[in-house]
């Protein structure tokens, strides 16, 4: 039996890092390997971590944690993956130990993606952290390997850090194919009432936290050249709610937005769309994008992260500019369809994530850390990488 712990901040079912290790965890237990894990809470040993007491590490409070995992948690990682010699394991964020690292994101090649500038970047303390911590963690020896999410996350890594010391593996997020599927005309008709919305509109959504980066305002202003489609937009705090609403009237298409703020179950509400649109500025691998389709909702992407793997024009979805017309005019497209036109192209979008469901992708998690281990012995590492890291 595999061993295998993950080293993570936080784990748990829903989006983000926190959700990928925890459907890796679940996943690769089905698979026979027995799971252990080292968390934030783990690396604190029940204390509460000290917070910065001078004036100037207060004004970087909402880093101090990543920080403070990324230092002592690092050792404390070390220390716990030293005492199972047996076990292989991966690593995502913030630590720097761990066999496998899965890369989530480049802070710097999404920055740029905005337009940024260095000074801009680079001015932020926790910005430099992070580019120190990860220059050290990418130039040198701490992991084996380096999983990136996409051919686009890795080519981003290679320009941002140059030569990577470990050599780097594709694996994609994975999605899961039972709770994401396409609804039942009964649950299409159900999630529309509990909208209040009609038969006839054609729905295009929206998800994300960060309105900015991921490019609402072009959806929003992309309104105008999709008059026959009215958008959904899950996510965000009252504060850019309302500057984005104002943005939707300036448009003249305020009465064309739903705004429903944070919401829990995706899936009911994924059930009453058409569409989803997502023109963002940068992505590792939008988990979003691959639920959306599992849901049977073609999708309108910015060609960033996974998305020119996964979407084909006319296939899935489509690919587009960052520019509001190119995004209103295929939201259109797709909105114009007839019934069966339209049904058709759902069943594509379902069809293009289901080699991507999370039993496939921890499968290969498993063969990847197998490997590992086999060259970890035939080199005569005793265990993980602490060893490799000087731990």
């Amino acid at each position: 039996m595999t061993r295998i712990v993950q080293v993570v901040p936080f784990i748990g079912p829903g989006t983000g890092v926190a959700g990928v290790a925890w459907n890796l965890e679940q996943r690769l237990r089905a698979l026979g390997a027995e799971m252990d894990r080292f968390t934030f809470d783990d690396a604190r040993h029940g204390r509460s971590v000290p917070w910065p007491r001078n004036a100037f590490l207060a004004r970087i409070r909402g880093g101090w944690r990543m920080i403070w995992f990324s230092t002592v948690g690092t050792r404390r990682a070390k220390r716990f993956l030293a005492e199972r010699p047996d076990a292989v394991s991966i690593c995502h964020n913030n630590v720097v130990a761990g066999d496998v690292y899965v890369n989530h994101g480049v802070l710097l090649a999404s920055m740029r993606a905005r337009g940024r500038s260095p000074w801009r970047i680079y001015r932020n303390p926790v910005h430099l952290f992070i580019y120190v911590r990860d220059r050290i963690r990418y130039r040198g020896h701490a992991h084996r390997v380096v999983v990136c999410l996409s051919e686009r996350d890795a080519a981003d890594l290679r320009a941002t850090y140059g030569p990577i010391g470990p050599r780097i593996e594709v694996i994609p997020n994975g999605v899961d194919l039972e709770r994401f599927r396409p609804p039942t005309p009964e649950e299409r008709t159900a999630a529309r009432a509990e909208l209040k919305l009609g038969t006839e509109e054609r729905v295009a959504v929206f998800v994300g936290h960060e309105f900015s980066r991921k490019g609402l305002s072009f959806a929003i202003r992309g309104l105008v050249h999709a008059p026959s489609v009215l958008l959904m937009i899950i996510g965000g705090n009252d504060a850019i709610i309302a500057e984005a609403y104002e943005e939707a009237k300036q448009h003249g298409v305020g009465d064309r937005v739903l705004f429903l703020g944070p919401r829990g179950n995706l899936t009911a509400h994924l059930a009453a769309c058409d569409l989803f649109v997502f023109p963002s500025a940068y992505e590792a691998n939008a988990l979003v994008v691959l639920e959306a389709l599992a849901s049977g909702l073609p999708v309108v992407a910015t060609p960033v992260g996974y998305a020119p793997e996964i979407i084909v024009d006319g296939e899935n979805g489509y690919l587009v500019d960052r520019d509001p017309q190119a995004v209103g005019e295929r939201m259109e497209q797709i909105a114009s369809l007839d019934d069966a036109a339209l049904a058709a192209l759902r069943e594509r979008a379902r069809a293009s994530v289901v080699p991507l469901g999370w039993p496939t992708i921890a499968q290969r998690y498993l063969d990847l850390l197998e490997g590992v281990r086999a060259e970890r012995e035939a080199s005569g590492a005793p265990g993980a990488s602490a060893e490799r890291s000087g731990g």
